[in-house]
Formats: C-alpha cells, sequence, structure tokens
C-alpha cells in the first residue's frame, strides 16, 4: 500500500512492488485504492489483477490480505486452487463464488443498515437526555422561583402580622350614652 494524501487524511492505493522498493516508491502495477476516512471505507481493486499477482506468488501485507478477503479475492484463489486438484469443476467454483458474493453483499448492507441505525438512535438518545436535563433544570428553576415567591410571601405575612401587634389599640369612642328625655315632674 502507497500512502497519500494530507496529514491525518490518508488515502491509499494498492500496488504490486518489489519486497526492496519503499512504501511509497517505485511499484510494478496499481491494483486498486483504499479510503478510510469514509463510513464504510471505499475500496476499488481489479479482483483479476490481484488474483493474477496472488497465484504469481505476490505476498500480500496484513491490510492488503485483508482488503483482498473482504473482496473475495482469496475466496477465488481457493476455489480455483480447488478446481486445478479437481475437488470441483470451474462452473462449480463460480456458482460457489457468486452465492458468497451475494451471501456477503447482503452481510455488508445489513451492517451498514445497523451502523446507521445505531448512529440514529445514538444521535436521539443524545438529544432526547438533552431534552431530559433541559426540563429537569427548567423545573428547578420554576421550583426556585416558587420557594422564593412563597418566603417573600411569608415574610410579608409575618412583618403585617407584627405591625398589627405593635400598634396600640385605639380605644374606640363609647357612644355618648343616650340622656333620657323624659319630661321630668316639676314639682
Amino acid at each position: 500500500m502507497q500512502r497519500h494524501g494530507s496529514k491525518k487524511r490518508p488515502f491509499y492505493f494498492i500496488v504490486a512492488a518489489t519486497s526492496t522498493s519503499p512504501r511509497d516508491g517505485k511499484f510494478i502495477e496499481k491494483l486498486g485504492t483504499y479510503n478510510p476516512l469514509t463510513v464504510p471505507a471505499t475500496i476499488n481493486l481489479d479482483r483479476e489483477r490481484a488474483l493474477d499477482w496472488l497465484q504469481k506468488g505476490a505476498q500480500p501485507t496484513n491490510t492488503v490480505r485483508r482488503i483482498l478477503s473482504f473482496k473475495g479475492v482469496l475466496y477465488m484463489k481457493h476455489l480455483q486452487r480447488g478446481v486445478k486438484l479437481g475437488l470441483f469443476d470451474e462452473a462449480a467454483s463460480k456458482e460457489k463464488f457468486e452465492k458468497w458474493m451475494s451471501d456477503h453483499a447482503e452481510l455488508v448492507t445489513k451492517r451498514e443498515t445497523e451502523s446507521r441505525k445505531s448512529k440514529e438512535d445514538k444521535r436521539s438518545s443524545v438529544t432526547q437526555e438533552s431534552v431530559r436535563k433541559v426540563e429537569e433544570k427548567l423545573a428547578a428553576i420554576k421550583a426556585e422561583e416558587d420557594a422564593k415567591i412563597a418566603e417573600e410571601t411569608a415574610a410579608k405575612a409575618a412583618e403585617e402580622a407584627a405591625k398589627v401587634e405593635e400598634a396600640p389599640i385605639a380605644e374606640t369612642p363609647a357612644e355618648p350614652e343616650a340622656k333620657n328625655e323624659t319630661p321630668e315632674q316639676e314639682g
């Protein structure tokens, strides 16, 4: 693999090169590309050329071996060896590979949808959690305000009660007694 791309943004060429050439140096043939930054990672590979190089004895690096396995090149090599040994014919080999490809494509789509779904669930749970936290904060603020209002009301009631107790009780003037206006008898 030849590393290209800028700092912290890798992009790789999958190449056939001699073991003595440096990593990013001279190569014999470019077989494909690998971009690990996309989700899922993007892999473009010429399967026939990669298989040809493997049959010639090329030794892939660990990462390239995983890529070749993911793309089915190693399985194709395994099937072709079975054909050479006479275990099954070419038609059976192609049939097995087509079945593997359909199962593999189904598995990849399933993983992608699960990944997408888990990301959406995570986002929604984060959103729900943040909404819950905001609601809790608002409830706490409202409770504080209600407590302050209750405190102020109690303080005002206590002040009024104290004023009423401190105020001298004013005596209400008694009504003048009504004089009997009965005519006095003279005499």
